[in-house]
């Protein structure tokens, strides 16, 4: 094996809810990420990294034994399998299938049970995908309970009378309402975890390519939230143009040919810009441009 190919980054990318989520991401971050209808080994436009479609639940076992040097997994699904100390943590990518919070694992009962908190299911049965990390907030509470694994649609195992109460994962509760359910307590907060094998992590030449791409991912997300606006600024306003504009650092003010304007370029937060412009032009800005970033470091 020649040290090129003995340097080569195997990527382990998330397989399903976070599938599309994730290859959107890294193409922000620089990286083409191409599936293929009948295999589950994508092309992507890196000659350092080859790439494997895994389930989520199996990709910190695959990091962990080495068949994978670096991949992105759930950070429940890290805790749940008992892979959390035995592969490097490399950082934590708050995004989910629908936004850029974290998902919540949450006890839900049925809307009309009595049941108020995890002390009053004693004694009763929970359904969920995920029994080990279930099993040890129960325990940790001093509660009882009977734990059993659920094969999906798990809040319907209340509707149907075949559990007491769920464990189940939540974006928004939309979907845990909608059957009637009603949460009664957090049992952890999840996102997705960029994760490394050990021994990859310590050879030099994997490592900087791991470091590269957590940079360059790190920097795509934090993009998410930002646009970058640019105007013409008369000189006469400008201390009170600049008094409006938040920035990362501080905005950039350039002179143009006509000396009674200047260029003024900066960072904001994308939420506020829809109330910033309007009051960027009433202070006399010119020629007020919006655009968005893919990557901001």
């Amino acid at each position: 094996m020649s040290a090129e190919t003995a340097s080569i980054i195997k990527l382990g990318v998330p397989k399903g809810s976070l599938e599309e989520a994730t290859i959107n991401l890294f193409e922000r971050a620089g990286w083409k990420i191409r599936k293929h209808a009948r295999n589950y080994f994508p092309d992507i436009n890196d000659p350092e990294i080859t790439a494997s479609l895994c389930r989520v639940q199996e990709i910190g076992g695959y990091i962990e034994a080495g068949v994978l040097d670096v991949g992105i997994t759930g950070l429940d699904w890290l805790f749940e399998r008992g892979h959390e100390a035995r592969v490097e943590r490399i950082a934590d990518l708050v995004y989910s299938k629908t936004s850029n919070r974290p998902c919540r694992w949450v006890l839900a009962v049925a809307g009309d049970a009595p049941y108020t908190s995890a002390e009053d299911l004693a004694g009763k049965r929970i359904a969920t995908e995920l029994e080990g990390l279930t099993r040890r907030y129960f325990a940790q509470k001093g509660v009882d309970v009977d734990v059993f694994y659920s094969w999906g649609a798990t809040e319907a195992k209340v509707v149907e009378g075949l559990a007491d109460g769920i464990v189940e994962v939540t974006e928004t509760g939309t979907t845990i309402r909608a059957h009637g359910l009603r949460i009664i307590d957090e049992v952890m907060l999840s996102y997705p975890v960029l994760i490394a094998n050990k021994e990859a992590w310590k050879d030099p030449r994997k490592r900087a390519k791991i470091e590269q791409l957590n940079l360059l991912l790190q920097g795509a997300l934090r993009a998410e939230n930002l646009v970058a606006i640019k105007m013409n600024a008369p000189a006469a306003n400008l201390s009170v143009i600049l008094e409006m504009l938040p920035s990362l650092n501080s905005p950039t003010v350039s002179p143009l040919r006509d000396e009674r304007w200047l260029s003024v370029e900066t960072v904001v937060q994308i939420d506020i810009v829809r109330d910033l412009i309007p009051r960027l032009r009433k202070a006399g800005a010119e020629g007020i441009i919006e655009y968005a970033l893919n990557k901001v470091i």
